[in-house]
């Protein structure tokens, strides 16, 4: 078993100006954390994306002010880590993955896709059905052991839990020599 260092992996999207709630339901939090936690804090344009259309300068300046208010808030550059998710390829790769382990089932069952989608969900899009795989890839690509997150991100943490367990059932099977045929194993 793998013996993992508690690591916290949080973000939020860079839409609109980050507002007192922002400060006091997750900023204050992550600053504390950075003294007990390795943490690792990222500004989640590719979420922002999901939803509806940004314009691309709008959304760079305001990945840059969500940046720049993460660190006025007390996130330490020297202590924490801090991104922008779309710098990171294995974001939208394991995502990508985990769209194909995920089940339609569970994603149906997700209420913020039905909030955000509201009465018009034939136009809503795909990346907005799918913003739970993303948000699991998020967490799991850097093995996070702590996800502070509000009450309504929390069926998406168990779903990023049922979808890690399937991958690694699945995997592990794959890998078993008992699954092939001719009795040999999988490369």
């Amino acid at each position: 078993m793998i013996d993992l260092k508690p690591r916290v992996f949080s973000g939020m999207q860079p839409t609109g100006n980050l507002h007192l709630g922002n400060y006091l339901g997750a900023l204050i939090n992550w600053v504390s954390m950075q003294d007990t936690h390795e943490c690792i804090y990222c500004v989640v344009d590719l979420h922002a994306i999901t939803a509806e259309w940004q314009e691309p300068d709008e959304l760079r300046q305001s990945i840059r002010r969500a940046a720049a208010a993460y660190i006025a808030s007390g996130i330490d550059p020297k202590k924490s880590i801090l991104f922008n998710q779309s710098q990171v390829h294995q974001h939208a790769e394991l995502a990508w993955i985990f769209n194909c382990v995920a089940r339609l089932g569970w994603l149906n069952r997700m209420t913020q896709f039905k909030e955000k989608a509201g009465k018009d969900r034939e136009n809503a899009s795909v990346g907005l059905y799918a913003y739970p795989n993303l948000m699991a890839a998020d967490i799991l690509v850097y093995r996070g052991t702590h996800v502070p997150v509000g009450e309504d991100q929390k069926q998406h943490l168990e779903l990023a839990r049922d979808i890690a367990q399937k991958f690694n059932n699945d995997y592990r099977d794959a890998r078993s020599p008992s699954r092939s045929s001719s009795g040999q194993g999988r490369a």
